[in-house]
């Protein structure tokens, strides 16, 4: 089947991503949009896997303050040039994660950032919750709790409150699709009057 413009511009629009990525993607999806979609999401995190080794010399910190003005936050969002960091979208994402810092108060950016100290003592939290479960199924009950809290506490694996079929660190791997190069939360930081 033959990809139209019109097709590429319309999954272009849809996404931001680049012409060639989007025109590859329908030629491997027969002309499904649905199905190009799907392969694009699926070749973010690749994309993004390949680029992790790159050097993040420029960026954008971004603010949100809630209507309330009862809480807030900063986020420092990296990429590799200033040529990305200015962008009016890399900007706006910037401004969603602090949204999301902001509305769902995580504690570390990613799991390697938590001590093991502190892993222990977030395992401990559910120990009690395993006892009179079977021998052979403890850790794995035990590994499951702690996995479903982390995701709760750690930016990368929350969901985005507004798509919540994505995670920030999906958000994140499309950006590295989109822009061409590694985008990375650096540091965040929220303040509540309460």
């Amino acid at each position: 089947m033959a990809i139209t413009s019109e097709q590429v511009k319309e999954l272009r629009d849809m996404t931001g991503i680049s012409v060639m990525q989007c025109k590859a993607a329908l030629e491997e999806a027969g002309g499904d949009v649905q199905k190009a979609l799907l392969i694009l999401s699926k070749k973010s995190g690749q994309i993004a896997a390949k680029k992790g080794d790159r050097v993040l010399s420029a960026g954008a910190v971004s603010s949100y303050i809630h209507a309330t003005k009862e809480v807030g936050s900063m986020v420092v969002l990296r990429s590799e040039t200033d040529f990305v960091s200015k962008n009016q979208e890399f900007v706006d994402l910037a401004r969603e994660i602090a949204l999301q810092v902001a509305a769902s108060n995580p504690q570390y950016v990613k799991r390697e950032d938590i001590p093991e100290e502190k892993l222990a003592e977030f395992k401990a939290l559910f120990v009690k919750e395993v006892e009179g479960k079977p021998e052979n199924m403890k850790e794995t009950i035990l590994a499951g709790k702690l996995d479903a809290y982390l995701k709760g506490v750690v930016l990368l694996e929350q969901p985005f409150i507004k798509e919540p079929e994505k995670t920030i660190r999906q958000l994140l791997e499309n950006a590295v699709q989109k822009f061409g190069e590694r985008v990375e939360v650096e540091k965040f930081v929220r303040y509540s009057v309460k």
